[in-house]
C-alpha cells in the first residue's frame, strides 16, 4: 500500500485491462520528465536516460510482470514488450465501448452532467482503441436522443448549428439550472395560491375573540355583560341549573305548580 501511494498513475495490472489508458499515462510522465525518446524507435537516448525510464517504467507496473521482465535493461524493449503483449486490448475493449455509445440516451439520466461525464468515459474509450469521435457525432448523439416529448425542443437546440458540443452541452447545463431554479420558487410560494390559513387565524384571533377570550373586554357577549342576548342566556342558564339541583324533573314541577296554586288560593282566600 506504500508502493502504490507513490504511485504518479495506477500501475499497469498483470491482466492488461488497463493497458490502453496506461499507455497514454507512462508517454505524458515519461515526456514531461525528458524521456520520451527512450521509448521511441530511432532514437539514441542516453545510458542515464535509459537508465532513469526503465526504473520508471518498471515503477509502474505489476509485480508479477516485473519478474517476468527481469532481465530486460532496455527501456524501449521493455515498451515493446508490453505493447506485443497487450495492445490487443484495443479488440476486446472496442465491441464494448460501440455497444455502449449506441445505447447512451440523454433522456435516460436524471442530470444532464451525469450524461456528459457518461458520454465523455465512452468516447474516450473509443479514441483509445482507434476510433475517431468528433463534436458534430456528439452533437448529433445527443440531440436524436432527447426524450420522445420533447422531439420540438430537440429540433429548436439543432437549428442553432453548434459547432462545438462543449456550446451545446453548456446551454442544457444552464437550462437545467434555470427550471431547477423556478420549480424551487413555485413549490414555496404556488402561482394563484391563497393566503396562508395561519394568518387568517391570527387576523380572527385579533379582530375578533382572541383578546377579549378568558377575561377581555370583548368576552362579554359570552357571559352576558352589557349584551342582552348574553344576559337573557345567563339568566336561563342560572334557573336550568337551580332546578336540577333542587331535584326537579318533570313530576318536580307539576308538584310546584300545585304548590303555587294552593299558595295563590290561600292568599285570595285572605
Amino acid at each position: 500500500m506504500a508502493n502504490l501511494a507513490i504511485l504518479e498513475f495506477l500501475a499497469l495490472d498483470v491482466s492488461g485491462d488497463n493497458y490502453l489508458s496506461w499507455v497514454v499515462d507512462a508517454e505524458i510522465h515519461l515526456s514531461a520528465n525528458g524521456l520520451k525518446d527512450t521509448i521511441e524507435s530511432g532514437k539514441t537516448p542516453s545510458v542515464e536516460q535509459n537508465a532513469k525510464a526503465i526504473i520508471f517504467l518498471r515503477h509502474h507496473i505489476h509485480e508479477n510482470l516485473k519478474s517476468e521482465y527481469l532481465t530486460v535493461k532496455n527501456s524501449l524493449t521493455l515498451w515493446n514488450n508490453l505493447k506485443v503483449r497487450f495492445d490487443h486490448q484495443k479488440l476486446v475493449h472496442l465491441p464494448y465501448a460501440k455497444y455502449d455509445w449506441l445505447n447512451i440516451r440523454l433522456h435516460k439520466f436524471k442530470f444532464v452532467v451525469e450524461y456528459n461525464s457518461a458520454l465523455f468515459k465512452i468516447s474516450s474509450k473509443l479514441t483509445l482503441c482507434g476510433e475517431n469521435i468528433t463534436d458534430a457525432g456528439m452533437i448529433e448523439k445527443t440531440l436524436s436522443t432527447f426524450h420522445p416529448n420533447t422531439m420540438i425542443l430537440a429540433q429548436q437546440y439543432r437549428e442553432r448549428n453548434f459547432q462545438k458540443y462543449s456550446e451545446l452541452i453548456s446551454l442544457l447545463l444552464k437550462a437545467e439550472k434555470n427550471n431547477e431554479l423556478l420549480l424551487k420558487k413555485h413549490q414555496i410560494r404556488p402561482t394563484g395560491s391563497a393566503q396562508l390559513p395561519e394568518v387568517h387565524n391570527t387576523s380572527f384571533r385579533k379582530n375578533g375573540r382572541g383578546k377579549g377570550h378568558r377575561g377581555g373586554r370583548d368576552y362579554g357577549w359570552n357571559h352576558g355583560h352589557g349584551n342582552f342576548l348574553g344576559r337573557f342566556r345567563n339568566q336561563y342558564n342560572s334557573d336550568h341549573l337551580k332546578w336540577q339541583r333542587d331535584g326537579y324533573n318533570n313530576s318536580g314541577h307539576q308538584k310546584w305548580q300545585n304548590e303555587m296554586s294552593i299558595e295563590g288560593t290561600t292568599r285570595r282566600e285572605y
